[in-house]
């Protein structure tokens, strides 16, 4: 009688450990070049970057600079499902925003050998959008122009990390204090409240008051049109909405600013002068900023309900 023979076990399969699949595999290698590109830059920048650093910590209008580069990440992020790898870094295309911050970069550097003195903000406004556009031929040498295309928004939102050159600055308040003054003028009008205008001093009633230019509003109107920058790339899918929605924000900053003067104005006239020096004049911003906001939102709720489907690809 032979012997039971059993079965000898299946000889074991190697299992083969899951990979990623070349186009995730490609698109880290980008993105990890990108990282290693922004950690040099930003060592190279480090002096100027603490410098605005520390002005943008002592400054009301450029409180939110330090914010900028978070939110662009941010949409950046958002748009990851667009992005497709690119086999070879694009160096031609990168040479374009390169020398255009190597051009700026030797301008900031050559200023003071042609007797040019900077003000601190113009001198940060410069070494800044160098230091921007430096980032962006990093991108366009990382990702390629596919990517960069789908990354423009987020990559064109770090212009408002660059503070104002002070005659930008100046341009842009001297343009909201004089539109302000002339929306207060039509809404003294509608009240029926007298008034003698001369440039930005109104005459009223037993009492002068003055559209100075720190009441101009320019820091609540830069932060709204930001926010609606903003508000229409997430909420919105129309180009030409998101352009409008932004546009609007400026006559919106004005009225708002205009209101604060009329109400300011009624209430030094009909109830007392000294309101010229309450809160409401010196920390009333928030208040007007907030009900500016309703107008914002209704329009950005109007705009997205009547804005088309989306598209499914």
């Amino acid at each position: 009688m032979e012997p039971l023979k059993l079965p000898s076990p299946p000889a074991a399969t190697p299992v083969a450990l899951a990979q990623p699949p070349p186009a995730a595999a490609d698109l880290g290698i980008q993105l990890r070049r990108l990282a290693i590109l922004s950690a040099v830059l930003i060592l190279t920048f480090a002096k100027p970057l603490l410098a605005l650093v520390r002005f943008s910590l002592h400054s009301e209008l450029y409180s939110h600079l330090l914010l900028i580069p978070f939110v662009s990440v941010y949409l950046a992020w958002l748009k990851k499902q667009e992005l497709q790898p690119c086999p070879e870094p694009e160096c031609k295309l990168a040479l374009l925003p390169f020398g255009a911050g190597l051009l700026l970069l030797i301008g900031y550097l050559s200023a003071p050998r042609f007797g040019l003195s900077l003000a601190p903000a113009d001198s940060l406004a410069w070494i800044t959008v160098s230091f921007v556009v430096f980032f962006i031929a990093a991108a366009v040498f990382s990702l390629g122009r596919r990517n960069v295309q789908a990354l423009a928004f987020p990559l064109a939102f770090l212009l408002f990390f660059v503070p104002f050159p002070v005659g930008v600055e100046k341009a842009i308040e001297f343009f909201l204090q004089h539109r302000s003054a002339d929306a207060a003028e039509l809404f003294f009008s509608v009240v029926g409240t007298p008034l003698h205008r001369q440039g930005v001093l109104f005459q009223l009633p037993g009492f002068s008051l003055q559209v100075a230019p720190e009441c101009s509003g320019i820091r609540s109107t830069l932060v709204l049109f930001i926010a609606s920058l903003v508000a229409g790339q997430l909420f919105l899918r129309s180009n030409w909405k998101r352009a409008l929605f932004a546009l609007v924000v400026i006559p919106l900053g004005i009225f708002r600013n205009a209101f604060r003067i009329v109400v300011l104005g009624e209430l030094c006239v009909h109830v007392n002068p000294a309101f010229i020096d309450s809160p409401i004049h010196h920390r009333g911003g928030p208040i007007f900023f907030l009900l500016s906001m309703v107008p914002f939102l209704l329009l950005l709720y109007y705009l997205r309900k009547t804005d088309g489907p989306k598209h499914k690809g």
